[in-house]
């Protein structure tokens, strides 16, 4: 007949077949990577579209003067990663905190004295054994950026054997997993890391640990989604 449809197949389910194959177009369109944040994979009933997480992102004119300043400084071009759809945008929430939460972390970040390359093994590391997916991928492309091999990146991700890895990445991956996942510090990998970074870098690098751990709780707390095109890079159970 030239029509291309199955003799068998009665024309009255012509229609039926088209809209069921329209569906699952739809379907399949929405698992791209243009997909927006609203679309990850699981997401919770409560999360608000305009922000991303289970609050609506406060207006600026709704805030006080230390939170407009908040709101100005998190929204300024390259100001932070991720923007106000991420911690500083959850943060406005508590404008007298979030200046004190900011100062710290740009401190241990930049002004510490911690190569890019330890700071971001560091910040993997602490995502990964938070299960972050928000900080993962806020940090990945980072870590790449820095010149952080995919190798390394992939045995923090995938919580691989350090073997291999070099002394300073093996330790600050140890320590890090030793924190968060076991929750004992072996001896001998706090020496190794004392003798790396000395006993105030030492300090400082667990507290950099621990800025992000404190932020992964708040992102888990809120649900933050994903930016919209963002891909979930971390493979979480």
């Amino acid at each position: 007949m030239g029509t291309g449809w199955p003799r068998r197949l009665p024309w009255v389910a012509i229609p039926l077949v088209c809209a069921a194959a329209a569906v699952l177009g739809a379907r399949a369109a929405l698992t791209q990577a243009d997909s927006p944040a609203t679309m990850n994979a699981i997401m919770s009933s409560d999360i608000d579209p305009g922000s991303g997480f289970r609050l609506p992102l406060p207006k600026r004119e709704d805030l006080s003067e230390l939170g407009r300043k908040h709101y100005d400084q998190a929204s300024a071009p390259g100001a932070s990663i991720a923007g106000l759809q991420g911690p500083s945008g959850i943060q406005l929430y508590s404008p007298n905190t979030a200046e004190h939460t900011r100062a710290l972390n740009r401190y241990l970040r930049f002004e510490a004295g911690f190569t890019p390359r330890v700071r971001e093994i560091a910040i993997l590391t602490t995502a990964r054994e938070m299960d972050s997916q928000f900080e993962w991928v806020a940090h990945e492309p980072e870590a790449l950026k820095e010149g952080i091999e995919p190798a390394v990146i992939d045995a923090i991700k995938h919580r691989k054997s350090v073997a291999g890895l070099g002394e300073t990445d093996a330790t600050v991956i140890e320590l890090g997993r030793q924190i968060f996942r076991d929750h004992k510090v072996k001896s001998e990998t706090f020496a190794k890391a004392k003798a790396l970074f000395g006993p105030t870098k030492l300090v400082e690098l667990v507290m950099l640990m621990g800025n992000y751990a404190g932020t992964a709780a708040l992102l888990t707390a809120v649900d933050m989604q994903l930016h919209a095109g963002k891909k979930p890079l971390l493979p979480i159970p």
